[in-house]
């Protein structure tokens, strides 16, 4: 076999549809799309939660709850992921950052106490929680709420 009798398997492949293309075509004169009516309209037919007229399922269901937009979103690191930093090193937002604990910048950070830490080192955060405020300085490091 040589590269040039190289072919797709067979059915692989299929001819884009061209439509408006005369009578002989098949898919002349109203392109496939019939006469009149909701179909033939540029930008008609149906949505994709259209129901046949009847009550869609999204407005059956009752609503519950609201989204408080002033909530307070925290990007959460776990105290056994800061062992990968030398000691004595300072952890700042930018450094979590670019080791790709945090993805966005942007996010509040929030040391969680889950793991052990082994060494010690100067933890500059939004927030903590009491345990991991409380290992951080059992093993000899800071903790900086900024």
């Amino acid at each position: 076999m040589r590269i040039h009798e190289l072919k797709p398997a067979e059915g692989s492949r299929a001819a884009r549809k061209r439509v408006g293309r005369g009578i002989g075509s098949g898919l002349g004169k109203t392109s496939g799309r019939g006469h009149k009516g909701q179909g033939a309209r540029s930008g008609g037919g149906k949505g994709p939660f259209f129901e046949g007229g009847q009550t869609p399922l999204v407005r059956r269901l009752p609503k519950r709850g609201f989204t408080n937009v002033f909530q307070k979103v925290y990007a959460e690191v776990k105290l056994n992921d800061l062992n990968r930093f030398a000691p004595d090193t300072v952890v700042t937002p930018q450094l979590l950052k670019e080791s790709g604990l945090v993805k966005k910048a942007t996010d509040s950070i929030k040391i969680l106490g889950n793991g052990e830490i082994n060494h010690a080192l100067t933890v500059q955060a939004h927030s903590f929680t009491k345990s991991a405020a409380a290992k951080i300085e059992e093993a000899g490091g800071r903790v900086e709420v900024i």
